[in-house]
């Protein structure tokens, strides 16, 4: 079983306006040297407590995703002593994917050259939109342009795997815009699309922006001919979904997201960072300063713990697995979750194939509410 890392960075240059994320806007560079120390230090008790429970595979980490925040607020210098310092305390298993989060207004040929040195494989950009107005509303900092230029800059560099984020029904936003940025994002070269239709999250200045009117979200209807229009250029490019929300082209499936979806095993550190590991799940201390206070005394940062039972496996298992294009294994559902797996099957919302049990292409648009009724509707 593959076992990743993730490792929080909890720094941007500007809070944007959807996000809900553990994020702290990064006045100067003062608070580096501390979070730096600071995850170094849990590098190192996460690696002694793994080893102590034998729950590290012998051949070590095989997913390496640093995440934020915005990573490429650290610089590629910065970037560098966080791989280095994982391959100082963990092993890493030969050819083990290596992402790093950037947005593009931090990054520059040097620093993708620099990454790539260091040992990164892959790269994930947040470009939303290729509409300056639908920029404008998510509070994002960069031009269409810098996002476009950031990723071929990253393929000059010599990544393979290069990712543009996409963020659809924003308020404002037409299919035209869509389809503008899907085809801008998909000419430049990349081998994987993300793309998300936009949550408002309830607490985040967008959110305060829609509940007094002056932002009226797209419906549902609207939201579903989007996803629609990404699926059928996406795949028109050579890009086949395999999660719900991720295109890729063949071999450039994001390793480290798979795990997730597959329920395999992870450790998550810097601040509020989340880890799983057998059947227990925790969360870090989410302040800084609080994260950095608890390791300088030599304690593992956990802020809350629980473990899962059996029926809590069970559950993330089908909600999970029925968003790739995998699927999930028809015996592995319970009996009582049968009738709805052969009710959306006859809809035409499930389709079975050498016992695996898949969402079809209009299946997808609806792949949590199936998951949810094979789920609570069976245990009726």
């Amino acid at each position: 079983m593959a076992f990743g890392l993730y490792i929080h960075v909890p720094y941007c240059t500007v809070r944007c306006g959807y996000c809900d994320f553990n994020t702290y806007v990064l006045g100067s560079d003062d608070a580096l040297p501390a979070y730096h120390e600071a995850l170094e230090k849990e590098l190192e008790l996460a690696t002694a407590q793994l080893e102590a429970t034998g729950g590290m595979p012998a051949d070590g980490v095989s997913t390496i995703f640093v995440g934020g925040g915005t990573p490429s607020v650290l610089g590629g210098q910065g970037l560098a002593r966080i791989l280095d310092a994982v391959s100082h305390t963990m092993k890493i298993a030969p050819g083990a994917e290596v992402t790093t989060e950037a947005n593009p207004e931090s990054t520059s040929p040097e620093f993708f050259s620099t990454i790539r040195s260091a040992g990164f494989t892959r790269v994930s950009l947040g470009m939303q939109s290729a509409s300056p107005h639908v920029l404008r509303v998510l509070e994002r900092q960069h031009s269409p342009q810098r996002a476009l230029d950031a990723a071929r800059e990253a393929i000059d560099a010599g990544f393979e795997h290069v990712n543009l984020d996409l963020i659809y029904a924003t308020p404002g936003e037409t299919d035209d815009d869509l389809r503008r940025s899907v085809k801008l994002a998909l000419s430049t070269g990349i081998d994987h699309l993300s793309a998300y239709s936009l949550i408002v999250e309830e607490g985040t200045a967008l959110n305060r922006k829609v509940q007094h009117g002056e932002l009226p979200m797209p419906s549902e209807e609207i939201m579903a001919d989007r996803y629609e229009i990404i699926s059928h250029m996406a795949e028109e490019a050579g890009l086949s979904w395999y999660e719900v929300s991720n295109f890729a082209k063949p071999g450039g499936e994001c390793l480290h997201n798979m795990g997730y979806w597959r329920s395999e095993p992870w450790w998550g550190a810097g601040p509020g960072a989340h880890s799983f590991v057998g059947k227990h799940r925790w969360m870090n201390e989410k302040l800084p300063a609080r994260y950095a206070e608890r390791l300088g005394r030599g304690e593992l940062p956990v802020r809350s713990e629980e473990t899962l039972t059996d029926e809590d496996r069970y559950v993330e298992e089908v909600m999970l697995r029925l968003r790739l294009s995998e699927g999930i294994r028809r015996a592995a559902v319970h009996d009582n979750g049968q009738v709805q797996i052969d009710r959306y099957i006859a809809a035409g919302l499930l389709e079975e194939s050498g016992g695996q049990v898949r969402v079809t292409r209009e299946g997808r648009l609806h792949a949590d509410g199936i998951a949810a009724d094979i789920l609570f509707l069976g245990l009726e």
